[in-house]
């Protein structure tokens, strides 16, 4: 694992605050009930509330046990060699300059450590509790107390287990001297099998990363591994050919290190795409690959038969044996997988029950198909499920127990969270959520499916794990804060940077609301205008990707999250910009506030240009706490806006999904090129919508859908809609068949919003490129010199200071821009906005009241504001220079 020496222990104890256990029933055995004292913390003494995942009986003693330059390992005959080696080396790690292993504690006052064996059983019940013999499968005991150190196991892993729970007590420190308090455990898990499943598609992971993520589960008391990555061909296209000889050395590698790590390594292979259910050929071919795997190590075999199809047979004797529609597909893939069972998994001694995934793993819904599996699959073997969704929101006890019904057989979740390969622009840092508690005991196991990332999956996983060995003790947000301890490696600063960059990167389907901490921060700062806290907010959000660069040991994550720490800083350099200008607006410093508002578009621009490549090449632009932060930048130029007493750019809203980067914002920005793009296909009622900001007279409205290579993502039957209150909404227009729509409100309509919703549902996503509202309260604009192309007059008096009039050559002499209200207003000023590094004196402003021109002043620079004496102002005019450089204006505002 990349982890600096102070991992292991001094990472937990910075979670301490987040992790309080209280006491549980123990099981039989442990004596009754069992709680722990608040501990004192002393230099040098490690923290027995700092263990994770969090044990089902904690209980702090009032003495404590000092790391001794000699310590002595006294070890049961059968004592686990991988625990003995974690043991030894975290008493060198916690600063013991010797240690050594005898048949029995020395006596001379150096401290002893006993594993398993009658020694262990004697030392734990001299402190107070009994071996791990009484547990259940996998439980531990460990006792610190006395000036001697025990740990027991139920069986092998529960030693193993009982070492890595030593390993978080014991300090970390150079020298022998650091005390650990006396602290009782009895420790099991909630359910038998708990860890993860590499079954996402995309760029599966490389050979170390599995590594390191094997030796990460048994530091966390997982003990399975699913090896069935979507993109290994060897697994699914090519399952009937033989692993080179170099890829099943890897395989072997990660078998042995999974063994050494008490996780059972599982080989799935994925049949489904071509397998005859019926064919001896194929069973053939599927068993001597199992055979293959075998070979090396492998004990725990799987076939999961999903996202296939099970209404078109792969050979003509399928239908002939089994015959047609689910109920059939059912019947056939239980002939497979028993004949796996009866002729493989039977036929060799210590191999696990087979597993399998069946095509309908999604809900809980009676069907031919399930009724077929539930009657004819050997019930030995383990289906897998992902609750009731392919991404599940929540899980219950109930899903659970109706699963077990309708499909027969013991469930095993493949529970998809983190994995993220449906939403690669994103990195899902949330913890594990939405899962009751007992749901663990109603199942034979939990899987995690994870991120393509794998080393930022760990934060993630972490919880995972606190969930499925102990769901009675778990809270998801004090296992994230203790995930995040944990991946800092004991350091504050790279815990708040992670805690902010994780916080970015929250949202999922689990975990609904985006950068909870960050929005807390802006809502606060919403109501008490507090600028320095919320600016300190986003200082550490713009510093957490330098300091994860330079500080966090785990170097993995930092190269799995490269794009989105690129993204992460330059959003939160936008932001505070943002902030700034919402400061400089609040003071009325209009130069400033203008100077400000001109960096956004290019620092957002930044912003969103980073992309992560997927294994095929495209580059998908990455996401950053988007609904935040690209939000409280877009509130910060509307609130600059009505500051100025312009309309703006309209603020766009959905209730659809998001495809990729392709935000609601994009159907707004006047760019054609862009689109907004829904994740899913339209509902009857889902809506694209604009807030035009105030209610206001509505010029033309105009609806671009589809786009090049997605002719077909419009909304087929819909109507337009506006509403002043967005509660009563008055009908525009109604559409049918055609992705560009047209709509002239009759004379003298105002509203606030305006939006299209879809009158039927349909089966192609939907792709906006613009939705527009012509404001019929813009300024007339004539005169000249004449728009450079792409540009035109009117971008200097449509009330959106974010377009530019750029004219196609320099001023003449004469020449002017002439604006005209389309009534005439009382104006105490006149506001000229023009691009950064406008040059000085370049016209005279002059308005028009009575029918007679005056002259204000002269053009300042880049924000110009001028008195204009009062009265109604029925004409602005910008007289330029000749020979003037080509004008560009912004907006002229009358204010």
């Amino acid at each position: 694992m990349h982890r600096t020496r102070t991992a292991a222990a001094t990472a937990l104890a910075t979670a301490l605050a987040v992790l309080p256990l209280t006491g549980m029933a123990g099981p039989p055995g442990s004596g009754g009930k069992a709680g722990h004292d608040t501990p004192r913390h002393s230099p040098g003494m490690a923290a027995s509330r700092s263990l994770s995942p969090t044990p089902r009986s904690v209980h702090d003693r009032s003495d404590r046990v000092t790391i001794t330059p000699s310590v002595t390992v006294v070890a049961g005959p059968d004592a686990d060699a991988p625990a003995l080696a974690v043991v030894e080396k975290s008493l060198a790690d916690a600063g013991a300059d010797r240690v050594v292993r005898a048949g029995r504690a020395p006596g001379d006052g150096q401290l002893t450590v006993y594993v398993d064996g009658a020694g262990a059983a004697r030392a734990l019940e001299a402190l107070g509790t009994r071996d791990g013999g009484g547990l259940p499968a996998e439980g531990y005991a460990l006792a610190v107390g006395e000036g001697r150190i025990a740990l027991s196991g139920k069986d092998a892993t529960g030693t193993y287990y009982a070492a890595q729970s030593l390993r978080q007590l014991l300090p970390h420190r150079e020298r022998p001297g650091g005390q650990v308090r006396g602290t009782v455990v009895r420790d099991w898990p909630a359910t038998p099998l708990r860890g993860v499943i590499e079954g996402f598609y995309g760029t599966p992971w490389s050979h170390g990363a599995r590594l390191d993520q094997l030796d990460f589960y048994g530091a966390h008391k997982m003990n399975i591994y699913v090896y069935s990555p979507k993109d290994d061909p060897y697994l699914r296209e090519k399952w009937r050919d033989p692993y080179p000889a170099d890829r099943l050395a890897q395989l072997e590698e990660l078998v042995d290190r999974a063994h050494e790590r008490h996780v059972e390594f599982t080989y799935a292979l994925s049949p489904g795409l071509s397998v005859c259910y019926s064919s001896d050929a194929d069973l053939k071919a599927l068993t001597a690959k199992f055979q293959t795997l075998w070979d090396i190590g492998v004990r725990t075999f799987a076939v999961p038969l999903d996202d296939i199809s099970y209404t078109d047979w792969n050979c003509a004797a399928d239908k002939e044996a089994f015959g047609t529609g689910g109920g059939a597909a059912g019947a056939a893939q239980a002939h497979l997988l028993n004949r796996v069972q009866q002729e493989f998994i039977a036929t060799h001694p210590g191999a696990e029950p087979l597993q399998m995934v069946p095509t309908e793993y999604y809900d809980v819904k009676p069907s031919p198909y399930k009724a077929a599996l539930a009657g004819r699959l050997d019930k030995n073997v383990l289906v897998e499920w992902t609750g009731v969704g392919v991404i599940a929101p929540t899980m219950t006890v109930a899903q659970a127990q109706r699963a077990r019904e309708v499909f027969g057989h013991r469930i095993l979740t493949w529970d998809n969270y983190p994995v993220n390969d449906y939403v690669t622009n994103r990195l899902l840092l949330g913890p594990f959520n939405g899962r009751e508690k007992g749901l663990p005991e109603q199942l034979a196991g939990i899987t995690a499916n994870p991120m393509i990332q794998p080393a930022a999956s760990k934060l993630a996983l972490y919880t995972v794990a606190d969930y499925a060995w102990n769901d009675t003790a778990y809270d998801a947000r004090a296992s994230w804060g203790a995930a995040i301890a944990e991946l800092a490696g004991g350091d504050a600063r790279t815990a708040r940077a992670l805690r902010a960059f994780a916080d970015a990167h929250y949202s999922s389907s689990l975990n609904p609301r985006q950068a909870p901490e960050l929005s807390d921060a802006i809502e606060r700062f919403g109501k008490d205008g507090d600028a320095q806290r919320l600016d300190g907010v986003l200082r550490n959000l713009q510093d957490a990707p330098s300091v994860l660069r330079d500080r966090l040991p785990d170097r993995g994550f930092v190269e799995d999250s490269g794009p989105w720490l690129d993204a992460t800083r330059a959003w939160g350099v936008a932001a505070r910009t943002a902030l700034r200008l919402i400061e400089a607006t609040r003071a009325g410093d209009g130069a400033k506030a203008w100077q400000l508002r001109q960096r956004i578009p290019e620092l957002v621009r930044t912003a969103t240009s980073f992309v992560y490549v997927d294994m095929s090449g495209k580059r998908v632009p990455v996401l950053v706490a988007d609904g935040v932060l690209d939000a409280f930048v877009e509130d910060a130029v509307a609130a600059h806006d009505e500051a100025l007493g312009v309309v703006g750019r309209p603020k766009g809203a959905t209730d659809l999904s998001v495809y990729q980067g392709h935000a609601v914002s994009r159907m707004t920005d006047g760019d054609d090129a862009t689109y907004f793009w829904s994740g899913a296909a339209p509902k009857a009622g889902s809506f694209v919508e604009l807030d035009l900001h105030a209610e206001r007279p509505l010029g033309t409205v105009r609806l671009a859908m589809g786009k090049t290579g997605s002719p077909d993502d419009y909304l087929r039957h819909g109507v337009l809609e506006y509403s002043s209150d967005h509660r009563n909404w008055h009908r525009l227009a109604a559409f049918d068949g055609k992705a560009e729509v047209s709509a002239e409100p009759p004379a003298g309509t105002r509203a606030r919003y305006v939006r299209a919703r879809a009158t039927a549902a349909q089966d192609t996503w939907l792709v906006v490129r613009e939705f527009a509202v012509a404001g019929a309260d813009a300024a007339t604009v004539a005169g000249g010199p004449p728009a450079a192309p792409g540009s035109a007059l009117r971008a200097a008096g449509d009330g959106d200071p974010a377009t530019v009039y750029q004219a196609a050559r320099a001023a003449q002499s004469g020449e002017a821009l002439e604006f005209t209200p389309d009534a005439p207003r009382a104006a105490r000023s006149v506001t000229v906005l023009r691009p950064r590094g406008a040059p000085a004196g370049a016209a005279t402003v002059e308005v028009r009241t009575g029918g007679a021109w005056r002259t204000l002043g002269t053009l300042s620079g880049a924000y110009t504001r001028l008195t204009a004496g009062g009265g109604a102002v029925d004409g602005v005019r910008l007289a330029w220079r000749s020979g003037a450089a080509a004008p560009e204006v912004n907006e002229v505002i009358l204010g």
